[in-house]
């Protein structure tokens, strides 16, 4: 079986399962003309989550049920991808990330908090290449800030030349390093 030169059987008993999983074919129908229909609904209603482009989809006549409609929602990547104050709705389009064709094209950062045993919170900047999965940077500290995010980007872009796009799912972390450091320092803290 595939690479190892072992048969089929031989590979399904020796892991301890039944062969009619690995022989196993959805008959499932793809649903694609619903899949069309609702990502024509999610770009011209912007502002609608699942639930809304549900109703709409009942409306329409469409009889689906809520988890199989939430399903087909989230692999179609329909999701809105940062929040926005409502008198901006129009300013969002739903945007799918293209996958990285090449290394140091795009990376992904983050941070990640943590305690110690005795109490001490440390935190953790990552910083990730898509393409090779190669985790490129990691920065601890007690209180990182946006001035040690810059800083671990300049490191990284004069080690490697990047092409780069970067994704962060740190920016609500990172607004509150913000005003953490403006409320010590007494300066007043502008929210995004």
């Amino acid at each position: 079986m595939g690479r190892y030169g072992v048969s089929q059987r031989r590979a399904v008993r020796a892991a301890r399962f039944w062969r009619s999983s690995v022989r196993y074919e959805s008959r499932r129908d793809p649903l694609t003309t619903l899949r069309q229909r609702m990502r024509e609904l999610a770009q011209t209603r912007v502002r609608f989550g699942y639930r809304r482009l549900l109703v709409v989809k009942h409306r329409e006549g469409w009889e689906v049920g809520k988890h199989r409609f939430y399903r087909l929602y989230t692999e179609e990547g329909l999701a809105l991808r940062r929040k926005r104050p409502r008198r901006h709705a129009t300013a969002v389009h739903r945007e799918r990330r293209r996958p990285a064709l090449a290394r140091n094209e795009i990376w992904s950062m983050d941070f990640v908090a943590d305690q110690l045993a005795d109490g001490r919170r440390f935190r953790a900047l990552t910083v990730i290449d898509l393409f090779t999965r190669e985790c490129l940077a990691i920065d601890l500290g007690h209180g990182l800030g946006g001035q040690d995010v810059v800083a671990a980007l300049e490191r990284l872009r004069f080690e490697r030349t990047p092409t780069a796009s970067y994704w962060t799912s740190a920016a609500v972390a990172s607004r509150r390093t913000t005003r953490r450091s403006s409320r010590s320092t007494g300066a007043s803290a502008t929210s995004a």
